[in-house]
């Protein structure tokens, strides 16, 4: 693919999101013809073979249209191909990067053709690799206000449930801000943030439309919004933070998915899916995801009410 100059000089349009974008004309150049959805995961499955590992290897696969895994075995990125260059959301750790940079040159796609980098939650496992993606790429990276100071100073947020539990990664630099309400563009690709704090202060997840095999579907790419934190954290003592939390939720209980991921596979049970052979294709998993996470955040409550009696 030739790089069009005026994507470097920064022409992003970030407009409101009134609803999805249509799907792309047309395919960009990439994967060799055969490249095919459920053989190639099929092939992930049976590479990581049941395997967690946050930079455990595994081939890429296509999710649906031009949206592909190119993670690790335990750990999520997902790269939105498009005809004026291409969108990838996280990186995984450091080590995780080497495996998503060689999954998507895998694919045939060129790095230097990532023109946007984007996040979900903004803690190591996740995004500690997006600086070196970044140097390699030379792409833009585009956060949300509280994750873009954790990118710059490379520690966790004050704000977050799990301050003071990590080690610092290396720093990234942020070229924009992501609102809610606001989608990236990039050509004809369309990504509408949807803001989830909870798991992370600065948790983003991520909602587009791919058109493939005479199918037109919704993505989602929701943070993973389990309640964990440091030891001595209580979410019944921060009630904004905690109203946040829930807001969250519900609005991932509420999205419109046909295909639901999260930066760790098995919480949204993907390995079981592929082997069920549905193509990731299940409306009805996004309303399971936010019910186990409510019901494990009441559980977190219950806890912390029982230990202040």
């Amino acid at each position: 693919m030739t790089r069009a100059p005026a994507l470097r000089r920064g022409v992003l349009a970030v407009a409101a999101a009134a609803g999805l974008a249509g799907c792309a004309a047309a395919a960009p150049q990439g994967p060799a013809e055969g490249f095919t959805a459920g053989a190639s995961q099929q092939a992930w499955l049976e590479a990581c073979e049941g395997s967690r590992d946050w930079d455990g290897p595994g081939p890429p696969f296509r999710i649906h249209g031009d949206s592909y895994w190119v993670g690790t075995c335990g750990i999520a990125a997902i790269l939105v191909a498009g005809e004026e260059g291409h969108v990838l959301i996280d990186s995984g750790t450091v080590a995780g990067g080497q495996v998503v940079a060689r999954n998507i040159e895998a694919l045939g796609y060129a790095l230097e053709d990532v023109e946007i980098l984007l996040h979900t939650q903004e803690h190591f496992d996740h995004v500690a690799g997006i600086g070196e993606l970044q140097r390699r790429t030379g792409a833009r990276l585009l956060a949300s206000a509280k994750a873009t100071e954790v990118f710059e100073t490379g520690e966790t947020h004050p704000d977050d449930p799990q301050a003071g539990l990590h080690e610092p990664f290396p720093t990234a630099r942020v070229d924009g801000l992501v609102t809610e309400g606001q989608a990236v563009r990039l050509g004809d690709r369309t990504l509408v943030p949807i803001a989830t704090p909870g798991h992370s202060a600065g948790a983003l997840s991520w909602q587009w439309s791919e058109c493939a095999d005479g199918r037109c579907l919704t993505l989602l790419y929701s943070d993973g919004l389990g309640p964990i934190s440091a030891d001595d954290y209580r979410f019944s003592e921060h009630p904004a933070y905690l109203d946040a939390f829930r807001a969250s939720i519900h609005k991932v209980r509420d999205a419109r998915c046909d295909i639901f991921l999260t930066p760790h596979p098995a919480a949204s049970a993907i390995p079981e899916r592929i082997e069920n052979g549905t193509r990731l294709i299940d409306p009805r998993e996004c309303a399971r995801f936010a019910g186990d996470i409510e019901a494990m955040l009441e559980r977190r409550l219950a806890r912390e009410a029982e230990s202040a009696n």
